[in-house]
């Protein structure tokens, strides 16, 4: 029997190539690769490998020392004690209760081991769809984190994008915070995500992520999208996520926001890797997508709202028709995602602009017959009565091969 890892991936892959992949959309008809519109992963790590191996060198430095600036009480060391794969296709970074032999922190003896990585010098990130899939420790005095700092690293000047940080007294919640001149520590930017029903992300993996384009950085965890921050956030001050920025995963113990460890507190404890990617478009930005009259895919009034209608307009370059394709199956605007209405499979249902949830209403292929086909419905983006005015909406119907369901991506 195929492990849950090994089935996870192999759905994983059926999805991204339902982006450029061959779909029948009737008994006649056979479709072919998409031409270049797909995505491209730019950086990807599976951690697969024996058990107790090191990390990739070639994508990872681990380093090494304590955190001064945090109050933090771990010591970071090299080697694979505190960060070893298991063969079983997982980065296992553990903390240990314990001194590193020979080292004095500045404030005094260490009392714990762990590890961070990074991919400094290695691989920088500059826009695209960045997600790790982790399933993180539990208890009070934890701070595991997935985070990018820009480079050359001058902090808080050169900017900080928290993917991911949790701390053990909030067992159900994470956040996602940026940092920089005049908003960073306390002062960062951001906002929280929380599991319902009391459940614990240490539980289970989960998918957390953050799609970057040039003036907007949005967060998901599992494909729900919880918070979006641009430019106009920053009260006048100064927008720095236009670089490269590098990635970071750790796992800190102590510090000044989530405190001390306590006798509740079990060591060790363990940051559970499964993957890291980062995936752009063509162009990380968004393109625009072309279809009856020249004319483009555009959310209406340029408005995220749930629900907003997605329609034909002259195409004019701006981010509401600027559309990333996600190696999930998604078609994404505005840091939301191109939905079928109530996931609707029938004739004449429309498309909207919805938070991306991971639903088979947000999946759409891209064939090289240049139809964009819902897989779920069987059916094609449409505009609606072959009407190509300025604000006709969008909708599914029936693929008929006519000029109002073909369509140029970039």
């Amino acid at each position: 029997m195929a492990s849950p890892r090994l089935l996870r991936r192999c759905l994983l892959a059926a999805l991204s190539a339902a982006l450029v992949g061959s779909v029948a959309v009737g008994p006649a008809q056979a479709r072919t690769a998409a031409p270049a519109a797909a995505a491209v992963t730019t950086f990807s790590d599976t951690f697969d490998g024996p058990a107790g191996a090191a990390v990739d060198s070639s994508k990872w430095t681990l380093e090494t020392g304590d955190n001064v600036n945090n109050h933090e009480r771990q010591y970071y060391t090299s080697g694979t004690k505190n960060a070893a794969l298991d063969g079983q296709g997982h980065l296992v970074i553990t903390a240990r209760k314990e001194n590193p032999a020979g080292y004095q922190c500045w404030y005094g003896s260490c009392q714990y081991t762990s590890a961070r990585l990074n991919t400094a010098g290695k691989f920088n990130a500059q826009y695209g769809h960045v997600e790790a899939r982790m399933k993180i420790p539990r208890g009070q005095g934890m701070w595991p984190a997935f985070w990018m700092l820009g480079t050359p690293v001058n902090w808080p000047d050169s900017g900080e994008i928290d993917v991911m940080e949790n701390v053990g007294f909030e067992p159900s919640t994470v956040h996602g915070t940026i940092h920089g001149p005049g908003y960073s520590g306390s002062g960062g930017i951001g906002a929280p995500y929380s599991l319902p029903n009391g459940q614990a992300f240490a539980d289970a993996f989960h998918t957390f992520a953050v799609d970057w384009a040039p003036d907007s950085i949005t967060w998901s965890v599992d494909g729900n999208v919880y918070q979006r921050r641009t430019p106009a956030d920053l009260g006048g001050k100064t927008w720095v996520f236009n670089k490269p920025f590098f990635l970071i995963l750790n796992l800190a113990v102590g510090g000044y926001w989530p405190g001390d460890p306590d006798g509740s507190t079990q060591f060790p404890q363990t940051l559970v890797v499964d993957s890291v990617s980062v995936t752009t478009s063509d162009s990380a930005a968004g393109v625009p997508i072309r279809g009856l009259a020249g004319k483009c895919v555009d959310v209406a009034g340029a408005n995220s709202a749930n629900g907003t209608p997605v329609q034909l307009y002259d195409c004019n370059g701006t981010g509401a028709q600027a559309w990333t394709v996600g190696s999930d199956g998604t078609l994404r605007a505005l840091g939301k995602c191109l939905d079928v209405s109530g996931g609707g499979t029938a004739d004449g249902t429309p498309v909207q602009l919805w938070d991306c949830n991971g639903s088979t209403a947000q999946k759409w292929a891209l064939p090289a017959a240049r139809d964009i086909v819902n897989p779920q419905a069987n059916k094609c983006l449409d505009v609606t009565g072959n009407n190509a005015a300025n604000g006709t909406r969008l909708q599914i119907w029936t693929c008929t091969g006519g000029a109002n369901q073909k369509w140029t991506v970039g």
